[in-house]
């Protein structure tokens, strides 16, 4: 396994909107059983690519990986294989080494389901946030790069046909802004078929309940329905359309971080 072919999964890993961690071996001494440089890949799933060594010492590092990709922030770990410290990790080679784990990840796609007033500040506040930015609305007028030239894509499509043109991970965000509750109620059956990580709805407490006992009437559970977000947004008795963004987009900040 060649360093080209981690980065080609690393690659893989970011376009599939999946998480993973690179781990590199930055520094040793002594007896290792790999040497310096040496890299592997930790995905969200278990699986790995490429090796640093195999046994104990391989599932510790994969433990750490793990944390790292939690947390989203990079670290450096030292782990010793002296006989007194290394007999827990099966592996008594006598060296010591030093490992560089990073998370691997895309910046996380905001889809912003509704072109109107209310979605043009989130499109402009997310993409400051390093947020990707796509918008879907069924008219031209109201979902094009003049309007939004912060977005990453633009899906100018029927709200009950677009869906599987946008293969919506677990790190998607949806945001329901449509302009009916019809087509809310339609965005959000759909949405609760996908494995995205948040999905919010903009709208009033009467409107969302009205809204959900008719996707309970159709068979949608209410675990499903846990999932959404809403009214979406941290209270902070937003008003206008920019301090609503504003609220939404710390909520999804507060979602992610914790």
């Amino acid at each position: 396994m060649t360093d080209t072919d981690i980065y080609k999964e690393m690659v893989k890993t970011m376009e599939d909107g999946e998480e993973a961690a690179l781990i590199t071996i930055v520094s040793t001494s002594g007896s290792t059983p790999r040497e310096e440089g040496t890299k592997m890949l930790l995905k969200a799933d278990g699986s790995i690519v490429g090796s640093i060594g195999g046994g104990g010492l391989e599932a510790r590092v994969c433990e750490l990986a793990a944390q790292v990709m939690r947390k989203g922030k990079p670290d450096r770990f030292q782990l010793s294989l002296t006989e007194e410290e290394g007999k827990g990790m099966g592996m008594i080679c006598g060296g010591n080494l030093e490992v560089f784990i990073e998370p691997v990840a895309s910046s996380p796609i905001l889809y912003l389901f509704g072109g109107g007033h209310m979605s043009l500040p989130v499109a402009k506040i997310g993409k400051l946030l390093n947020f990707r930015i796509a918008v879907i609305d069924d008219r031209e007028e109201f979902a094009n790069p003049q309007r939004f030239p912060e977005a990453d894509a633009i899906f100018i499509e029927g709200f009950d046909k677009v869906f599987p043109k946008l293969n919506i991970t677990k790190t998607g965000i949806i945001i329901v802004i449509t302009r009916e509750h019809k087509y809310d109620e339609v965005v959000l059956e759909q949405a609760l078929t996908t494995s995205a990580g948040y999905i919010g709805m903009l709208g009033s407490k009467t409107k969302n309940k009205a809204l959900f006992a008719n996707l309970l009437a159709k068979g949608i559970s209410q675990k499903q329905l846990d999932r959404v977000h809403a009214p979406i947004g941290l209270e902070i008795n937003a008003k206008t359309p920019e301090e609503i963004a504003v609220s939404i987009l710390a909520e999804i900040i507060k979602f992610r971080r914790s």
